[in-house]
């Protein structure tokens, strides 16, 4: 055949791949509306049938094109260069493709919102639970998911193992479980859950690899549909599939509904395997993971430390892992070729940080250094995951005002960078900021509208300085309470800016007055908190230990303080958590006068028990050392005050005409 007639027939075959739909399965898309349709009529039962087969058919196509795409690329293989023999290979390649079930398919958690409502209806909790923990997963934002699963975990037939995720990812939930095995001390168990992951994670790649061989398009590179050079074309489709393959390695670390991978994730399997080898005395398992940890980390000190010890233990060297060694081989070449591609394309390809170094064990545990007769310990890394670090506080820098004092610190309060003050304001403070409160708070303010934002049980308003300037200057509040608040927030950044003995200056990032009031009749057998367990620059993920810094999170937010207004209601303690959000590590009672700060990030998850009677009052105040994000509106007050200040009018009788603005 001529090469001419090959090219022909090659481009066909793969004009008849595209056109190929599903001929054995019902279209996902097709399910999943006619769900859609039938939750809209109340017809329940349908919306189990529908969305249940539209995730059946989802699952079932994506692992067909996995079958056979790896299925014909092990029958024609690549053998030779020779221009002849690769398009006999396409060519028999595309025929064998053609068997393959190609569908359309679209988002695939959705439907486990419509589950969960669905099931609740007919009465069946338990897969109701299920389905609502398996969207949550990929949703820790949902405010309204999270509350369904406290209520689901205090109904009566819902049992703990009921809430799984029904899309976990066998790698991923392996090493998850692993790693709390291994907190626990269990190092013999984790061993073999850390060994199944690694099982599991080369065999992920093989399958997302695969998935990567269909239809490629750069949204920057729409010109690449205008080239008709045969050999271009195919370059920037390679090129195209390989950046897809070599992004499997920040596919397979990034967990559901997040933006960024798990810092250094491959690598820590082995990270966490020669530490739980070596405490359960197999120290030739333990020299194989650190040497295999080096390949990707070379001349790591610590690493580098606990191998050289390992040698000497053993007496002899070592080899790492033959499939680690391939793995990195591949991804060097495919690199290369990228680079080369890319170039091609007219798009520079930069590769990520797949496997930066600052992401060690998050533990305190310790690792061999030496044999001189005594078993010395040195931690395995000196870096750290930001979002995780033990921010080291030193002793508590001078409070500024006199009355201001020091109830508790960070050991007392058993945690890092916390800190508890009393008497920051006056009981006639509090009680004209309150009265300030009523008058200029709006439901929902600051909560984008929402009147209950955390639970239907409860009532917020909020107002910020710079409206209740606005409010003093047209009249509608006394001038001197509007100071007041202003002055307040000030005294209390000075505070937390002083205590922590911060190098730079603290800005203000958000400021808000607000108060939460319980809603009568709605109290009694409550459950729920009053403000959800979370951190305040991260997203907290009590399943994976972590707090991922990624939007929609207030990543630049670096401090937090809390001033009390008033203690005359029920309910309401401030608590600080572990990162599993359910150990209470603890407590504190608002008072008058009473704040609490501490650090924003993932060391100081916390929330608010349900506030059963009554209304609680605070001034919350957030900070960031980042000018670039310093409250607009704070910059606004700053002016008015500027101005108010050089025509002496606070103490003056105010005549203003209340349709005036600032």
């Amino acid at each position: 055949m001529e090469l001419n007639s090959k090219i022909y027939v090659f481009l066909t075959c793969i004009l008849q791949a595209f056109l190929l739909s599903s001929a054995s399965l019902e279209p996902f898309d097709l399910l999943y509306d006619n769900g859609v349709e039938a939750f809209y009529k109340g017809d329940y039962d349908s919306v189990v049938r529908y969305m249940e087969s539209a995730l059946k058919s989802f699952s079932e196509v994506r692992q067909t094109r996995i079958r056979c795409r790896l299925k014909c690329s092990d029958q024609h293989r690549f053998d030779s260069f020779l221009t002849d023999k690769i398009f006999d290979v396409i060519l028999y390649r595309g025929h064998c493709l053609n068997q393959c079930i190609e569908g359309k398919i679209g988002a695939q958690r959705i439907p486990y919102n419509y589950l969960q409502l669905a099931y609740r209806k007919l009465g069946q909790l338990d897969k109701a639970a299920s389905a609502a923990h398996t969207y949550f997963q990929a949703n820790p934002e949902h405010v309204e998911m999270g509350e369904d699963l406290e209520q689901y975990k205090a109904q009566k037939g819902v049992k703990e193992e009921d809430f799984i995720d029904r899309e976990s990812r066998p790698h991923q939930k392996a090493f998850f479980a692993g790693v709390k095995l291994y907190d626990k001390g269990n190092y013999e168990e984790s061993v073999t859950l850390f060994e199944e992951a690694l099982t599991e994670y080369y065999h992920a790649d093989v399958e997302c690899r695969a998935l990567c061989e269909g239809p490629q398009h750069f949204e920057e590179q729409k010109h690449v549909l205008y080239k008709y050079n045969l050999y271009e074309l195919i370059s920037d489709h390679y090129t195209q599939v390989l950046h897809c393959q070599h992004e499997c390695v920040r596919d397979l670390a990034t967990r559901p509904g997040r933006l960024s991978p798990v810092e250094n994730y491959l690598p820590l399997h082995y990270d966490y395997l020669q530490f739980a080898y070596f405490q359960a005395g197999r120290n030739e398992k333990a020299l194989e993971c650190a040497l295999t940890y080096l390949l990707f980390h070379e001349g790591e000190e610590f690493m580098t430390e606990n191998m050289e010890y390992y040698r000497e233990v053993l007496g002899h060297d070592g080899q790492p892992r033959k499939e680690a060694e391939q793995y990195l081989r591949r991804h060097k070449q495919e690199l290369d070729l990228l680079l080369i591609g890319s170039s091609n394309l007219g798009v520079p390809y930069i590769e990520g940080h797949y496997w930066s170094s600052s992401g060690g064990r998050e533990d305190a545990n310790r690792i061999p250094s030496g044999t001189d007769g005594w078993m010395d310990y040195v931690p395995i890394s000196a870096k750290r995951n930001v979002t995780m670090s033990v921010l080291h506080e030193l002793i508590g820098g001078p409070l500024l005002y006199e009355n201001v004092r020091l109830v508790q610190n960070s050991d007392t309060l058993n945690g890092n960078q916390r800190v508890l003050f009393d008497d920051v304001i006056t009981e006639d403070e509090c009680s004209e900021l309150k009265h300030l409160a009523h008058t200029v708070t709006a439901a929902g303010d600051g909560y984008k509208g929402k009147m209950s934002p955390h639970t239907p049980n409860e009532k917020f308003e909020g107002a910020t300085v710079l409206k209740t300037l606005k409010y003093g200057y047209e009249g509608r509040v006394p001038l001197k309470s509007a100071r007041l608040f202003y002055d307040v927030s000030e005294k209390a950044r000075r505070i937390i800016e002083s205590y922590f003995m911060l190098n730079s200056t603290l800005h203000f990032s958000y400021t808000h007055l607000v108060c939460r009031t319980a809603i009568s009749g709605q109290q009694d057998h409550r459950n729920d908190l009053s403000h959800p367990i979370h951190a305040d620059n991260c997203l907290l993920d009590p399943e994976a230990n972590e707090c991922w810094k990624e939007p929609p999170a207030y990543t630049y937010r670096d401090y937090s303080a809390l001033l009390y207004l008033n203690g005359d209601f029920d309910g309401g303690e401030f608590i600080f958590t572990e990162m599993d959000a359910k150990t209470v590590t603890a407590s504190v009672k608002p008072r008058c006068g009473r704040m609490v700060g501490f650090s924003s990030g993932g060391e100081n998850p916390h929330g608010v028990r349900a506030v059963t009677r009554g209304q609680r009052c605070a001034v919350a105040l957030w900070f960031t050392l980042d000018p670039l994000y310093r409250e607009l509106e704070r910059l606004q007050a700053d002016e008015v005050i500027q101005a108010l200040d050089s025509q002496h009018m606070w103490d003056q009788g105010l005549h203003i005409n209340p349709k005036d603005e600032l």
